[in-house]
């Protein structure tokens, strides 16, 4: 992959019947605290890093990522990764992560942590948002961005989570929507939600984009591509297929070789008409008059990535060839992909529940069998009975590693940041740490600006540097 990605992931909370009453805000905060208390994944924050993040809300790990609280979910941020299998790894590390915890409080069988996107209850979404590393002298002229849109519009024809129904959320300007017809089902669940293509604030105007310049390293060398736009994967195979082929697209842009003339009329409003588009043709409206197939324009990015990036490492040459596999399948043969594109998986177990119990798809079963698929525990989880085919469960499973719990990437600067993070739980003194610094005492700073480099021995130098200690108050140790 050749590029710093990672992966910001918000969980759902579902509890059973008999603890319906209980707060289902409560078990995120449980399972945080006994991460950082009990578990010693990692060093708990204890400063404010904004006014909704104050001490004692969550903290970097020993991977190198961090977790914590965002408005009643936790959100668990996989550590910069440099290539596709490990940013997989990792982002599985945050299931990991929480599914152990709530075996460790004896809560595994009735507490769930659910890794979707929507609340069908009260139609909230929560989001999975990518973060790719760019160098800051990439051109986004309109041309660039409108192409850059073009891809990530359609690209949901693989990497969708699917979901059960539809929501109606309010535009910015607060305009009622339009009475629309009833939707069954559609192929991603953040398609609803996203209401603008490029936007500053993440909350109350989502867009494809997220335009805040925020790099997290050196702002003369890099900028970080926010997308809002993903849905979260419990198939591996389609979180590698969804980090992968947008690297790539990323790589042409850099390159100056991305495809012409291929801007869509309303990015917005293609996205919402592919997802809800039962029939497979998925057509949109190019700026230029004309009408083209998501197939068809997957086709162009892949033939245009076929041709600049094959051979490039064994790594480059699966994706290319799982990119075209899907494509094809997707055409002639969706079943093969089963348990590889969610919402083809999600389907497939939907339509078959149908079938055997006489149901309508506007069945409430049918939204909690669509929660269940999202289970992240192995024992209850839907996806977790599929069985795919052999390219796919060889991925699904390659990636799955103990370790990536506890231990970074050693190739990026994850690696130094988790040796701070060890180093810390050492130390009954401040500390201050960020995705590109750390500190002791607020006052005592090692940047870190650049995510390819690993920073161990400056680390390891600034750890061992002499310098008077000041102790934490017990209540600032939260």
């Amino acid at each position: 992959m050749d590029r710093v990605v990672g992966i910001e992931t918000e969980y759902g909370c579902l509890l059973s019947e008999e603890d319906a009453h209980a707060s289902s805000e409560a078990w995120p905060a449980k399972v945080k605290n006994y991460l950082f208390r009990k578990a010693q994944i990692g060093t708990i924050d204890l400063h404010y890093r904004d006014y909704e993040e104050p001490p004692g809300n969550g903290g970097f790990l020993l991977n190198g990522g961090r977790l914590y609280l965002d408005m009643g979910h936790i959100e668990y941020a996989s550590p910069e990764c440099l290539h596709l299998r490990d940013l997989v790894t990792y982002d599985l590390a945050g299931d990991e992560l929480l599914q152990s915890s709530l075996a460790a409080l004896g809560a595994a069988g009735h507490v769930s942590f659910i890794k979707n996107n929507v609340d069908h209850h009260t139609g909230a979404t929560f989001g999975c948002h990518e973060n790719y590393l760019m160098k800051r002298e990439a051109q986004f002229t309109p041309p660039v961005l409108g192409t850059l849109l073009t891809f990530l519009a359609t690209r949901q024809i693989f990497t969708g989570a699917g979901r059960v129904g539809q929501a109606n959320p309010l535009a910015f300007d607060f305009e009622p929507p339009k009475q629309e017809a009833q939707v069954d089902f559609q192929l991603s669940q953040r398609a609803d939600h996203i209401v603008n293509d490029i936007y500053q604030w993440v909350q109350f105007n989502r867009a494809i984009i997220n335009a805040r310049d925020e790099p997290l390293a050196d702002y003369r060398k890099y900028r970080r591509l926010h997308l809002l736009i993903g849905d979260s994967n419990m198939s591996p195979f389609a979180t590698a297929l969804k980090i992968g082929t947008t690297a790539c697209v990323l790589s042409l842009l850099e390159d100056g070789r991305l495809p012409r003339n291929l801007v869509l009329t309303d990015a917005v409003q293609s996205t919402r008409d592919i997802s809800r588009d039962p029939s497979g043709r998925w057509i949109v409206d190019l700026e230029n008059g004309k009408t083209i197939g998501a197939l068809d324009v997957q086709w162009q990015f892949y033939d245009l990535a076929q041709k600049r990036f094959r051979n490039r490492s064994a790594e480059t040459n699966w994706l290319l060839e799982s990119w075209s596999f899907v494509l094809e399948a997707l055409e002639r043969n969706p079943s093969a992909l089963i348990g590889g594109v969610d919402w083809i998986t999600k389907k497939w177990l939907l339509e078959i529940l149908i079938e055997s119990e006489g149901l309508s798809w506007n069945d409430p079963w049918l939204q909690s069998v669509d929660l269940e698929y999202h289970n992240i525990d192995p024992e209850r989880g839907l996806f977790f009975g599929v069985t795919p085919g052999k390219r796919i469960l060889e991925w699904n499973n390659s990636v799955r590693r103990q370790d990536a719990t506890h231990t970074p990437p050693a190739n990026t600067r994850a690696s130094g940041r988790a040796r701070a993070v060890a180093g810390f739980q050492q130390r009954d003194q401040s500390y201050v740490i960020n995705w590109d610094s750390i500190a002791c005492d607020s006052r005592d700073f090692l940047v870190m600006g650049d995510p390819f480099k690993t920073y161990n021995e400056e680390v390891a130098k600034f750890l061992s540097a002499p310098r008077t200690v000041e102790r934490t108050g017990p209540d600032e140790r939260v």
